[in-house]
């Protein structure tokens, strides 16, 4: 009995599956340059992507894991898309590279997929976003779609939707986008304006203390402590 006991321990003591886990999604840390950005991240507070930059840290194991979470249910839905069961659309390509040449700078990301519809001939670029619970979405975030307007400009593609899927249940809501041209220029205008902070050392407004709404974006936040000490609470900043 005690060397079934003790056999029990080693096992138990061998498959930390937890620590396996956090082995697994830790990834080198790739260092930001300034000069090259990211289209999922232009629509978050500016003075936090100005931050990621200037001061850069390990990605929480947690915060891994839930990216981890989002490639599994991206690699779901293309799954589902190449299926035969899905006879009306054909997945053309997906997580495919782009890249946009600014007057200075670099904008590169990867699309989620290219899908067809067979029955209109349209083409339509479909980017997964995973969430807690789908049944709060009620409309598409707007970040998100930022981030699918650079894609339709970048890609020529003028049609694209947001899918939200559920990680609990798998189920989804679709939201489409359709390509705006006066968007795209603010958006392009965006990376500018952070290029230029970024260049010349300077601050950018605390855009998610703004108002109730986008304080969301302060919740888990890695440099808040830091934000507030620059900008303390006040009426104009949360």
């Amino acid at each position: 009995m005690k060397g079934n006991l003790r056999i029990k321990v080693i096992i138990l003591a061998m498959i930390d599956f937890n620590k396996m886990v956090d082995n697994y999604v830790r990834r080198e840390q790739r260092q930001k340059t300034i000069g090259r950005y990211y289209p999922s991240e232009i629509g978050i507070c500016m003075r936090k992507l100005w931050y990621s930059y200037r001061f850069p840290g390990e990605t929480q194991p947690d915060l891994l894991k839930i990216f981890e979470v989002g490639n599994i249910m991206h690699d779901f839905v293309v799954r589902v898309l190449q299926s035969r069961k899905t006879p009306d659309i054909e997945l053309v390509k997906s997580e495919f590279p782009l890249r946009f040449d600014g007057e200075d700078f670099i904008v590169s990301g990867r699309v989620d997929n290219l899908i067809l519809i067979k029955s209109s001939g349209q083409e339509v670029l479909v980017e997964v976003k995973s969430v807690a619970d789908v049944s709060y979405v009620s409309e598409a975030a707007h970040h998100n779609k930022m981030q699918l307007q650079l894609y339709m400009f970048i890609t020529g593609i003028k049609h694209g939707i947001l899918l939200y899927l559920d990680k609990k249940n798998l189920q989804s809501k679709v939201f489409t986008v359709e390509y705006d041209e006066e968007e795209t220029k603010r958006i392009i205008a965006r990376f500018g304006e952070l290029h230029g902070y970024l260049k010349i050392g300077k601050l950018p407004d605390a855009e998610g203390r703004r108002s109730v709404e986008s304080t969301w974006m302060c919740k888990f936040c890695e440099f808040r402590e830091r934000c507030y000490a620059a900008t303390p609470m006040s009426k104009e900043w949360l």
